[in-house]
């Protein structure tokens, strides 16, 4: 599978896991943590950005309490018109930017954000797209917040394969995030371990 068959599935994306599939669910636990650590760490008036962001709901649920810069980057063209209907005011307020990830965040000042943020979507990002967590923690000016599936659940494998499938065409990679991370140079302080995701929350050493 090549990169752009893994960015089609994204891109084309419908029903399961698409941005109208998310768009009426609210904030669950994840959006929670990520709010917690940043209110743990940063005022309110921090540029925040979300990869991935699809129609909305993390990025609302900072809005919601008392966030006022937040931007988004998603390769679903759909996931802002699902934005415009779900939370429009966070569409008329925020920043965003349709478009794979690794092609995005290349085009950002260093430390053009206080805070960037991730919910189950590097994951899926293909072995080819690997040069853009550089470009993520250039762009991190204090607090990178990763939220993704590093390994199979418990008892689904005997030995963990390095990448699973949502369905077909669609890919997920397994990635210890902790040491992606402090390789280019961020600092690890929090880990939380879930039933489904681990959230690690790092700080730029710069």
């Amino acid at each position: 599978m090549n990169i752009n068959t893994v960015r089609d599935s994204w891109t084309n994306r419908t029903g399961e896991y698409s941005p109208a599939y998310y768009a009426h669910r609210g904030p669950n636990k994840t959006s929670e943590l990520i709010r917690e650590g940043l209110d743990a760490r940063l005022d309110r008036d921090a540029a925040v950005l979300e990869l991935g962001c699809g129609s909305g709901r993390h990025l609302d649920h900072l809005a919601t309490h008392g966030f006022e810069d937040l931007s988004g980057v998603d390769i679903n063209p759909g996931a802002f018109d699902e934005m415009r209907d779900a939370y429009p005011e966070l569409a008329a307020d925020g920043t965003f930017h349709c478009g794979a990830i690794e092609d995005v965040v290349g085009g950002f000042d260093d430390g053009a954000f206080d805070a960037v943020f991730s919910v189950e979507t590097l994951q899926h990002l293909h072995p080819d797209a690997e040069p853009a967590f550089e470009e993520i923690a250039r762009i991190t000016d204090e607090l990178l917040i990763t939220a993704e599936i590093e390994a199979p659940t418990q008892g689904s494998a005997s030995a963990p394969p390095d990448v699973n499938y949502v369905d077909e065409g669609t890919p997920l990679f397994y990635r210890d995030w902790g040491e992606v991370f402090t390789s280019l140079g961020l600092v690890e302080v929090d880990v939380t371990r879930g039933k489904r995701d681990t959230t690690r929350t790092f700080r730029a050493s710069r």
